[in-house]
């Protein structure tokens, strides 16, 4: 590493503005410009200081080597069931990007699309895929360069061939395909170019589209009249009667919900319409009625059911727990499939899908996480008793089970392809007490049960948006661990781990208790013994970015190390950005004066003083990001060096940027290189030897 460190030149400006009265500072806002030349010169001189700090630590190498055999294990999701064929995704130990897999009722397999071939610069990602409901036809979206735009293809299943595409803006769009395979709907923003400068990244609607024709001529659905933040989500009964559209103006969930009969009049008419907090989700099943997965009354959510021809007479039909939240749910033959997490933890519940009663627990293969459920459609005559779900846990990598009712049992459908020699680790769920005496838990993986001394540790969580976090596999978790450190996820408040009232306790007035679960939680472990705040590394991403950088303006002196990634940490202005105006019902408005109160008190920005002396910090940002701005992280990034008394040589702020990848999926080898950074920065600081 250099000797010493000079960090690049950044103007501090006089700025201060008057907001409801309040003097608020900006000194750093012209790097919010990239066209600005300073802005760029300032970002390349980041560049050379941040690499040749970073390439010069020990142990990347070695690091980077066990990452890529830890990821070698590859991964298989959840078959999707077509008249006979299953669907699947599958990544094998030397591919960079999972391809979309189709096995024949006969058990052969073949590769239907591998975006590695479509673009070998790995720089095109897999969005998602859907195929149409007689197993003829596959449609799927992909990216470039981390944009999440998302250009919607259709293949024809049998030949492979390209039947159309690309169509663009249809990010985050959902499928609903008719039966026949010649129809679909689906989501597609309006043409940006048409649209106020301010609003282009919104205004989507819900299309009819017949294959092979042009999509401007498609016959828009629905989303004229509602708010131009509105996304939606969609799905078709299996029949082709139903049409089911959710929609919420934010990511807040306000959710909206309409029912068009297909084989009447095909108007939408309303279920739920938007009430805050209220979020529901709802489908037609293959017995006719409609099913509403809800949290209305019922902030640990329940299940409702209705005649679809009259969607708004509900009746409870699975009806909340009071220590467990009621996350998904499957119709199978009769029965109903209930996904719960109880403390972050997943479990799977057979119920009557008449009278809603309970009739067993279903065996899962230990304490781990759920990802996706699917049963048999109605054009296959085998396995009707049969439901198949992903599986992870913190040293299981993605693998399907299978459990069948009539035998009761649970069997490895599929195991994640690779074989690879695992470090043994321990994992607990340990409970704490938070500040305001709150219990909160996190989950602890180590090398023992108990410590026999103080090591290198990495606490993270991410603590909003209703998303929770389970166990699960993790490279980084495990090599992290292996070279003798402690990884530790906490479950804070503000995400779903615990129902609504839990997200509820740590958003808007009430996001301090974030912070204050998280601060209790490194506490906890300095006092048990597991490390000490010399050797406490955390780490976060986006609305985790937030959290630790939060974590270090308020308790400088408990963090030895910070990775803040991709994050949101100027709390005035982040409305002005992206997406950022969709997060003002979860974190509040500048706007208001009283909101501005609470983003103030926390603002990571706001909050850097003079003269204190911050842990090592390394900023990671991705320029193609189109949710969070990485100007965020320049204008923090430029506050900490101006203000740390720290010695920049033991304690630095660095920047790391990429170009060309965006907030969510990259290939494998970017994600190597990424870790390899971070876990070089975290252990360099924290003494760890790799």
């Amino acid at each position: 590493m250099p000797a010493t460190i000079s960090y690049p030149f950044a103007e501090r400006l006089n700025l201060v503005e008057q907001i409801h009265g309040r003097d608020v500072a900006d000194p750093y806002r012209w790097l919010e410009d990239t066209a600005d030349p300073r802005t760029a010169e300032w970002s390349q001189a980041q560049d050379a200081l941040t690499r040749s700090w970073l390439d010069a630590m020990p142990g990347r190498a070695r690091l980077g080597s066990r990452l890529k055999e830890l990821m070698r294990t590859g991964s298989v999701s959840t078959p999707v069931w077509r008249a006979g064929r299953a669907f699947f995704t599958r990544r094998g130990p030397e591919q960079d990007h999972p391809v979309v897999v189709v096995r024949e009722a006969d058990g052969t397999e073949r590769v239907l699309l591998d975006v590695s071939v479509l673009d070998p610069s790995g720089r095109t990602t897999l969005d998602s895929w859907s195929p149409s409901l007689e197993g003829k036809r596959l449609a799927y979206q992909v990216s470039v360069g981390g944009n999440e735009h998302s250009l919607l293809h259709v293949i024809d299943v049998d030949s492979g061939e390209l039947v159309e595409g690309p169509i663009d803006r249809c990010r985050y769009s959902s499928i609903g395909w008719l039966p026949g395979g010649e129809e679909f709907f689906y989501v597609r923003q309006l043409d940006p170019a048409l649209l106020p400068e301010d609003e282009k990244l919104f205004h989507r609607r819900v299309w009819r589209h017949r294959v092979g024709t042009d999509p401007e001529t498609d016959l828009n659905v629905h989303g004229e009249g509602q708010a131009h933040t509105f996304y939606y989500t969609l799905n078709v009964s299996h029949d082709g009667r139903w049409l089911v559209v959710s929609g919420a103006p934010s990511t807040l969930k306000h959710d909206s919900v309409w029912i068009a009969d297909l084989h009447g009049d095909a108007a939408l008419k309303p279920v739920i319409l938007t009430e805050a907090g209220v979020q529901c989700s709802a489908s037609v099943a293959r017995d006719g009625r409609l099913y509403l997965h809800t949290n209305h009354n019922a902030p640990r959510q329940r299940l409702c059911v209705a005649d679809p021809e009259h969607p708004t007479e509900w009746t409870e039909l699975i009806s909340e727990e009071p220590d467990s939240v009621l996350d998904g749910v499957r119709w199978l033959n009769g029965d109903l499939v209930v996904l719960r997490t109880r403390h972050a933890v997943s479990e799977l519940h057979l119920h009557d899908a008449t009278t809603g009663a309970h009739k067993q627990e279903i065996p899962l293969p230990g304490t781990g996480s759920l990802h996706g459920m699917s049963v048999v459609d109605a054009q296959t005559d085998h396995d009707r008793d049969t439901v198949w779900f992903g599986w992870t846990d913190f040293v299981t990598p993605q693998s399907v089970f299978r459990f069948s009712a009539t035998t009761g049992e649970t069997v490895l459908h599929e195991a994640a392809p690779g074989r690879v020699e695992l470090p043994t680790v321990t994992t607990q769920q340990i409970a704490y007490t938070s500040k305001d005496g709150t219990t909160v838990r996190m989950f602890v993986v180590s090398g023992e049960q108990k410590p026999d001394l103080p090591r290198p540790a990495l606490l993270t969580g991410y603590g909003g948006f209703a998303i929770g976090r389970g166990p699960g596999y993790s490279a980084t978790t495990l090599a992290w661990v292996e070279a003798g450190g402690v990884w530790v996820h906490v479950s804070l408040r503000g995400g779903d781990e615990e129902g609504e009232e839990w997200h509820v306790a740590g958003m808007r007035a009430n996001k301090q208790n974030v912070f204050d679960d998280f601060h209790a939680a490194a506490e906890r472990l300095v006092r048990d013994g597991w490390t000490t705040p010399q050797q406490l590394a955390i780490m976060g991403g986006s609305n985790g970015g937030l959290l630790v950088g939060a974590a270090l303006t308020q308790r400088p002196e408990l963090y030895a190390a910070v990775v803040c990634s991709a994050p949101l940490l100027d709390m005035v202005r982040y409305e002005n950005f992206l997406l950022g105006r969709l997060w003002a019902d979860e974190y509040g408005s500048a706007s208001v004066s009283e909101e501005l109160g609470w983003l103030l008190s926390y603002s990571p920005y706001h909050r850097v003083v003079t003269d204190v002396e911050y842990p090592s910090v390394l900023f990671t940002v991705f320029e193609s990001d189109s949710r969070v701005d990485p100007n965020h992280a320049r204008k923090m990034c430029a506050a900490l060096q101006h203000a740390s008394s720290s010695d920049p040589t033991k304690h630095p702020v660095l920047i790391r940027r990429e170009t060309e990848v965006g907030h969510a999926g990259r290939s494998v080898s970017r994600t190597v290189a990424l870790a390899v950074d971070q876990l070089t920065f975290l252990a360099n600081a924290t003494g760890m030897e790799l």
